[in-house]
């Protein structure tokens, strides 16, 4: 019986050490670098750009850096800052999918937001919604959008 007790605290031991222990490889997270390219409702291409993405291993919270539109325009000329988040819904065998969401707000011209919404992620690729609301002219609209890990 001694020997039958010692054998369940070995196996429950391992076991342990099996399922515990393990640590984050940063696959599980939208962190990286991004390219961006936006299309109207009527299919016409609207804005394309490039961030860097970043999201700390066991939140939600992303934020973003080195945003720089690749395509004119006048709505983000300089400055502002990107926040948003990535609920992580599986990764099997490194293919993460989840949900996506990130706001870009302009510094100059001030008032400009642009919204990337309703986002699914597919291993590196995102696609939505996205929609563009602010007080200067021409920085109205909405459409589709996606974005591919560089």
């Amino acid at each position: 019986m001694k020997q039958f007790g010692i054998a369940m605290v070995l196996a429950v031991g391992l076991i342990l050490v099996a399922c515990g222990g393990g640590s984050s490889n940063g696959l599980d997270t939208v962190t990286g670098n991004w390219t961006a390219m936006l299309t109207n409702t009527d299919g016409t291409p609207a804005f394309s750009f490039t961030t860097s993405l970043s999201q700390s291993n066991g939140t939600a919270t992303v934020t973003g850096t080195n945003l720089n539109f690749t395509s004119s325009t006048s709505c983000f000329t300089s400055g502002g800052s990107q926040t948003g988040s990535f609920v992580l819904s599986g990764n099997f065998n490194g293919n993460i999918t989840g949900t996506f969401q990130l706001t870009i707000t302009s510094g100059t011209p001030p008032g400009n937001t642009l919204t990337l919404q309703q986002g699914m992620v597919n291993n590196n690729t995102i696609s939505g919604n996205w929609s563009l609301t602010g007080p200067n002219q021409g920085c109205t609209g909405s459409g589709t959008f996606t974005l591919t890990r560089m």
